[in-house]
Formats: C-alpha cells, sequence, structure tokens
C-alpha cells in the first residue's frame, strides 16, 4: 500500500486521468473539433489533429495568428490590434493557466509527456540499460533547441509563410513535425498522420522529420527520461510566465543541503541546477515540469518544498528519503 502512497504515484493516477481526457475527451463530453473545448490555448501538447480529443494545444493557434494576422502588418497595412488580438487572447489564456499551475502541465498533465514516461518505465522493466543522468555539457547543448523550435517553427516560419515568402507547408510547421499529432491520432486508431508527403519538397521534408523524430523519441525514451521533452517548444512559452506560477519549487537549504546531488539524480530533465545553494528562493527553472521527484528523493529536512502560493503542499524529510528510496528500488528490481 505504501508504493502507493507518494507523490509520483499521485502525478501518475494524474496523468493518466489527463491522457484520457486530452486524447478522448469529445468522445466522453461531445466536444467538437476545434469548437467547445476546454481552453483551445493548453500549455501543454494536445493535438488539435485528433478528432476525439478534449482540448488542444496553444501551440496550433500561435501559428495560425502568426500566419494569417500577424503577417498582415507587413502584407495589408492592418492596424496593430486587428493583427495582434488573436495572439495576444491566447498569450493571455496561457499566463492565467500558468497563474494557476504554472509548469505543472508539463509534469502532470502532457499527454506526450505521460507517453514517454511510460516508454521509459516499459525500458526500465524488459532490463534495458538506462542512461541515467545526462553530463551538464550535454544537457546545456540541447537546452538551445528549444528555443530554436519556438522562435523559427512557431513564430517566424508561419510569419514569412503569410508575408508570401514561404509556402503553405511552412504556415504551421511545428505541428507538421510534433510528435504529440502522431501519438494522440494513432492512440484513437487514426494512423492516416504516419505518412511521407509527396506534394513538394518542403511537405516531404516535414513529413520525413516527423516520422523519424517520433520513431527517435520511442527508441531514445526506452534509455532516457522524457527526450523530446528537453527540445519541447511549449517550454519557452512557460519560461516568459513561470515567475507568476502560484505553484513553484523552493529551496530552503541554508546549512542542512550538503550539495548531495540526488536532487539531480531524481530529476527526469537533469537540471544540475537545483542542487546549488539557495535559501528560502523560487528555483523552479526554465526546464522544471514540476513533476515533485526532486523533493521526494532529497535526504533532508524542509530543504526541498512544493508550495502553492504560500501554503506548503510537500516538503522534503529524512524518513520521506528513506520510503521513497525503497519503493524505486522495488520497481526497479
Amino acid at each position: 500500500m505504501d508504493k502507493l502512497l507518494t507523490v509520483t504515484a499521485l502525478r501518475r493516477v494524474v496523468q493518466l486521468t489527463a491522457f484520457v481526457f486530452f486524447v478522448y475527451g469529445a468522445m466522453i463530453f461531445a466536444t467538437f473539433y476545434t469548437d467547445d473545448k476546454l481552453t483551445q490555448a493548453l500549455p501543454a501538447l494536445s493535438c488539435a489533429y485528433d478528432m476525439k480529443g478534449g482540448d488542444y494545444c496553444a501551440l496550433i493557434p500561435l501559428q495560425h495568428q502568426m500566419d494569417h494576422r500577424v503577417s498582415t502588418l507587413f502584407t495589408q497595412n492592418a492596424g496593430v490590434m486587428e493583427a495582434l488580438m488573436g495572439t495576444l487572447i491566447t498569450i493571455g489564456t496561457v499566463a492565467l493557466l500558468i497563474l494557476i499551475l504554472n509548469k505543472a502541465f508539463c509534469g502532470w498533465l502532457c499527454p506526450l509527456g505521460f507517453f514517454q514516461e511510460a516508454i521509459t518505465m516499459i525500458g526500465t522493466k524488459l532490463g534495458l540499460t538506462q542512461l541515467g543522468s545526462l553530463s551538464r555539457e550535454t544537457v546545456n547543448k540541447i537546452r538551445p533547441i528549444k528555443w530554436f523550435l519556438f522562435l523559427f517553427l512557431v513564430l517566424l516560419f508561419p510569419i514569412l509563410t503569410g508575408i508570401g515568402l514561404l509556402g503553405h507547408e511552412w504556415g504551421s510547421p511545428f505541428c507538421s513535425i510534433c510528435p504529440s499529432r502522431i501519438m494522440t491520432t494513432a492512440m484513437t486508431g487514426d494512423m492516416n498522420q504516419i505518412y511521407i508527403s509527396q506534394a513538394n519538397g518542403g511537405y516531404f521534408a516535414l513529413s520525413l522529420i516527423a516520422d523519424t523524430l517520433f520513431g527517435l523519441m520511442i527508441a531514445l525514451a526506452l534509455f532516457v527520461t522524457q527526450p523530446f521533452c528537453r527540445i519541447c517548444p511549449i517550454l519557452p512559452m512557460q519560461t516568459l510566465f513561470k515567475k507568476i506560477g502560484l505553484l513553484r519549487l523552493v529551496k530552503n537549504g541554508n546549512s542542512h543541503c550538503d550539495s548531495c546531488s540526488n536532487c539531480v539524480k531524481a530529476c527526469p530533465m537533469d537540471i544540475y541546477e537545483i542542487q546549488d545553494q539557495a535559501e528560502n528562493r523560487n528555483i523552479t527553472h526554465s526546464d522544471c515540469t514540476l513533476c515533485g521527484r526532486c523533493v521526494e528523493f532529497c535526504p533532508h529536512d524542509g530543504v526541498m518544498n512544493f508550495k502553492y502560493g504560500p501554503l506548503t503542499l510537500y516538503s522534503s524529510s529524512k524518513e520521506g528519503f528513506k520510503k521513497r528510496t525503497k519503493i524505486d528500488k522495488w520497481w526497479k528490481g
């Protein structure tokens, strides 16, 4: 029974529930393809290509707004508010949602995040050798990729498409390569998103990248935690507003923290910065998904804390660490 009474176990239940809603929600709540969704601007990868899904992510309207609205600032001399209103509404909705749950949308609700974690658990149970934490140097090399994807595939290329400098296929290029598009549709029995387009060179390249990226993500997830999450362009969006989020990771190291690195070893995103000394400070990193594993595996009383506003939801403790370590050994054994 104790094996079920952990933050990670609670998170798995929430993740599974969210997965069912975001992938199959329209079947349960009778929502339509693009109408009557929960927000239409979810800060997590839930795909509108999934016609049975209950919601879709903010990257979809953002790309369309860059293509069809923001670009009119350059092509039709449109008014600023007319061109930017849709984008401002989307960004405002994202900011509101992050205020409520911050980056926990990634660690607790994202369907693609849960899918990757499930693949990693399968790899563990198959006895495949896990790579463990990536080196700090490797992590630092990977981190800029998510900003490249966000700035170019979500913002710049769609604007250039709207201006007429790029072909139509570049109007929503991230959606064209996003693993969530293939995963969520395949989970509903729709295999039409796994294809190689023959329309033109651009469509061919994007479809080939999509299939390769999806297969690579599955292969890597057998050995490495959260391979795609590390480069996901949702993270830069969340980073813009993470300081306003009520849910946060707070470290009160003072004299109790001995930089044992247990928190880094437990972190699925290999955030080395969380082992640095800090006293009663918000250490929610731009790559953090607020999964809570660092709090679970910290062996010191009150050093790592999960807080919601002024309330402490969960704190690290010696007893909690001993219990959690035993459970982890049981799972991996």
